[in-house]
């Protein structure tokens, strides 16, 4: 294992995260406080409770993982994409480094960032209600599996694109959709029959119920199924970033 090359990667990765701080960091926390002051202040009033839980409180799990799904992919998208347009792809991939070292770095990096931020929006949301984490070893499992899966997923987005309109199509256009229809702001419990059961489909339904679990004990479909479906995705991406460097899919000039 070259640790040197993946360290260089890495750090090179992280660096960018200094130079645009205001749209890594700043940006995200200000998005989540409106969701707050929106949600949780106005909509807060006429829903008190969900399954015991104090509405405020219960959208705390579903906005930190919006945060962490859309920027964990932008993040892995653009790390790899942006080598790919000025052709320094090229170099790393002439370098004395494996296919698995490089995909390591850009998605560690990627899973870093969006940890940190989801630390962040944690705190921020201390600042507006009060909650209790259940299980922090378990909110850290799937905080961690979520971020590492989602940032291949935005790897082998960085790949497949081949201009910046495509790098924002999947995180705003699907993901996005995705999580604000998967129980973000609500149980699925609340919705008529048939679309509970059209929810299931959804498969960011199954990371924040999850997710949502670790802090309330409380979620809308088994704990064992959402770690086996975020297992599941993450198996599923790690196939695809294998074909993709097996075929040299969009990397070979």
């Amino acid at each position: 294992m070259n640790w040197y090359a993946i360290l260089a990667i890495y750090r090179y990765e992280m660096s960018r995260t200094r130079r645009t701080l205001l749209q890594s960091i700043v940006a995200p926390v200000i998005s989540t406080a409106l969701y707050f002051v929106v949600f949780g202040a106005a909509i807060g009033h006429r829903i008190n409770e969900i399954g015991g839980v104090p509405y405020g409180a219960f959208i705390v799990p579903g906005l930190t993982m919006l945060s962490v799904l859309t920027h964990s992919v932008s993040n892995a998208a653009f790390g790899i994409y942006f080598p790919r347009f000025t052709r320094n792809i090229y170099e790393i991939l002439s370098a004395p480094i494996s296919h698995f070292e490089v995909t390591l770095a850009f998605v560690g990096a990627a899973a870093t960032k969006s940890l940190f931020l989801a630390a962040i929006i944690l705190v921020t949301a201390r600042l507006f209600v009060p909650y209790d984490i259940a299980h922090p070893i378990w909110m850290l499992c799937f905080l961690a599996l979520t971020a590492l899966t989602f940032s291949l997923l935005g790897f082998i987005i960085g790949i497949w694109a081949d201009n910046f309109e495509k790098l924002q199509f999947v995180p705003m256009l699907i993901l996005t959709p995705l999580t604000f229809l998967g129980g973000t702001f609500y149980s699925i419990d609340m919705l008529p029959e048939f679309w509970q059961k059209l929810t299931l489909l959804n498969p960011v339904l199954y990371l924040i119920s999850g997710f949502r679990w670790s802090f309330f004990d409380l979620g809308d479909v088994n704990v064992w199924l959402s770690l086996g479906m975020t297992l599941l995705f993450l198996s599923v991406f790690l196939a695809v970033a294998g074909w993709i460097f097996k075929t040299g899919y969009r990397l070979r000039p």
